[in-house]
């Protein structure tokens, strides 16, 4: 398990790194007993860590309060050095466990919903089957997240929307196009090309996140401007009301499949896409494993 794993590894790790980790851990967790359950410590053990740390540093890492705590100032700059401190422990660990023909490991990813939903299991199964000893920890969150924990070195390798707004090293894995989504009985259901044009004459169903600006950018690209009768973050959602004709929405392929309602999916006149890529910090910053992994990201046949 996670615990035993992590518990394993601190029994022969210098306990100066433990303590960053304890750190690096509790700023994440902002709970010193969620952190000893993340690591597999009491929770008295994490805060006599993090004391020692602070009396290590000289300086006070966190303010303590009532079942939570927060980074200090001070504790927030340091914070950066200290997960960077960790993740070169971790890298020396798998480098020199590979030179004694060991694959073991830990792969940080970070994904948002489709990806995680529709690519990532078979991915990983066949990753997996050829590494067991391999562990994983999939963070979920939106494009502008996934770039920021990648920037900090929360995750080894995230599935971002290009262009990123960092300094990444990328490799392109698919254009998923947008799709207009109709219900089943609609009388464009049957069309070879919806009209984008068409958007305007009925109620638009938006997905509230970070697509709304690709999406915008259809509607601006014909000059059109399209007002929402709804908006949510889940796209679950907009297909149940596309399927109960509460109006029309524009969705990516990935995000369809599987899929449980009754709606259409129709190619736009005007076709439109999304890029999907993988990214990492690039050089030493990217761990054995992980460089293993990116090469089982083939996701066209996923």
């Amino acid at each position: 398990t996670r615990t035993q794993s992590t518990r394993a590894q601190s029994t022969t790790e210098d306990q100066s790194i433990v303590k960053y980790r304890a750190f690096v851990a509790a700023a994440k967790c902002k709970s010193f007993t969620k952190t000893a359950q993340r690591l597999g410590y009491t929770q008295s053990g994490v805060s006599r860590m993090v004391a020692a740390l602070e009396s290590e540093l000289g300086v006070k890492l966190f303010e303590r309060e009532r079942g939570s705590v927060s980074l200090t100032p001070e504790g927030k700059e340091l914070l950066p050095y200290a997960a960077n401190l960790c993740e070169d422990a971790d890298l020396l660990a798998e480098r020199s466990q590979a030179m004694k023909g060991l694959e073991t490991g830990r792969i940080r990813i970070g994904a948002f919903t489709s990806v995680a939903t529709h690519w990532l299991p078979k991915v990983i199964a066949g990753f997996r089957a050829d590494y067991p000893g391999i562990e994983y920890e999939l963070q979920m969150g939106d494009y502008t997240e996934i770039e920021a924990w990648l920037a900090e070195g929360r995750v080894d390798c995230g599935f971002v929307r290009l262009p990123v707004q960092h300094k990444f090293e990328i490799e392109e894995l698919v254009h998923d196009e947008f799709m207009a989504i109709l219900p089943q009985n609609h009388d464009l259901a049957s069309c070879d090309a919806f009209p984008i044009s068409c958007f305007a004459d009925e109620p638009f169903l938006e997905l509230a996140s970070p697509l709304d600006s690709e999406v915008g950018f259809i509607f601006k690209r014909e000059g059109m401007s399209v007002r929402p009768v709804f908006s949510t973050w889940d796209d679950y959602s907009i297909m149940a009301m596309v399927e109960s004709r509460l109006g029309l929405a524009i969705l990516p392929s990935l995000v369809l499949r599987r899929n449980p309602f009754a709606i259409r999916a129709v190619p736009l006149d005007n076709p439109a896409y999304r890029t999907i890529a993988i990214a990492t910090r690039g050089g030493s910053k990217v761990s054995l494993a992980t460089q293993r992994f990116l090469e089982y990201l083939d996701l066209r046949d996923s």
